[in-house]
């Protein structure tokens, strides 16, 4: 990852729901975030499927991580997703990118993918973006 990202990172080390459902950032810039999980027996519901709570922690990792690489705080103020097929096992994967950005909010769109590259969920949200910096909230 770039040398400007470094307190994004720094930022993400202090989230420890992420961390609890084993979800490792891969990349990171402005406007775009991939993820992955690596699915686990703690990850499926009572159908032996990936709970939607752990797909969508995934996709909220990437969203926030692409919305927050800008250097201000995003926070989301809307998400929705809609879950297209069922995982079992083996790695998702969440890509984010940025689709709008302005001065106060900003868009994406993340696709969630298994190994087989089949989309797995869609997720889109809507980041407030304050003029605090990330800099400034971890100083």
């Amino acid at each position: 990852m770039q040398e400007t990202i470094t307190p994004l990172m720094e930022l993400l080390s202090k989230d420890r729901f992420s961390a609890h459902c084993n979800v490792e950032l891969l990349d990171a810039s402005p406007g775009y975030a991939k993820a992955r999980m690596l699915i686990a027996d703690e990850h499926l519901n009572g159908f032996g499927t990936v709970h939607g709570g752990a797909i969508f922690t995934l996709a909220d990792l990437v969203f926030g991580s692409a919305a927050n690489a800008h250097g201000r705080i995003a926070m989301a103020i809307n998400c929705s997703i809609a879950y297209v097929k069922a995982a079992r096992q083996g790695y998702l994967t969440a890509e984010a990118k940025e689709i709008s950005i302005g001065h106060k909010l900003a868009t994406y769109i993340v696709t969630i993918t298994d190994e087989e590259d089949e989309m797995i969920a869609t997720f889109q949200g809507t980041a407030y973006r304050k003029n605090e910096t990330i800099e400034e909230l971890l100083a």
